[in-house]
């Protein structure tokens, strides 16, 4: 079990950036697959970004590709989301989830840990 932390949600205008972290502690941290999924009202949480356990292997949505970078440094115990180029649709609340056992990076069942959540607006 690990203990996840985000912060760096914010207010920004269609087009500016946020750097989103999460923190992690309580287990191994280098032993988790991490992922970013996010959440709107109304809408079911969904897959935005993953990274394996030592950082070779990245995934994204489709909807964030080329504009959202996901990245972790195991020393920190940290996982970052630097997303570019938002836009109003980005609106949401963005979750860090750990991911031990074997499973899919972007089915968020199969992730066991979350944080409490970052709010994420972007204004037209």
């Amino acid at each position: 079990q690990v203990q996840l932390v985000e912060s760096g949600g914010g207010l920004v205008q269609a087009g500016g950036s946020l750097r989103l972290s999460c923190a992690a502690s309580g287990r191994t941290f280098s032993w988790y697959a991490m992922g970013w999924f996010r959440q709107a009202p109304g809408i079911e949480r969904e897959f935005v970004a993953a990274i394996s356990w030592n950082g070779v292997s990245t995934y994204y949505a489709d909807s964030v590709k080329g504009r959202f970078t996901i990245s972790r440094d195991n020393a920190k115990n940290t996982v970052s989301l630097q997303m570019n180029s938002l836009k109003p649709e980005d609106t949401a609340v963005y979750y860090c989830a750990a991911r031990r056992a074997s499973g899919s990076y972007t089915n968020r069942y199969d992730y066991s840990d979350w944080g409490q959540g970052t709010q994420v607006t972007v204004s037209s």
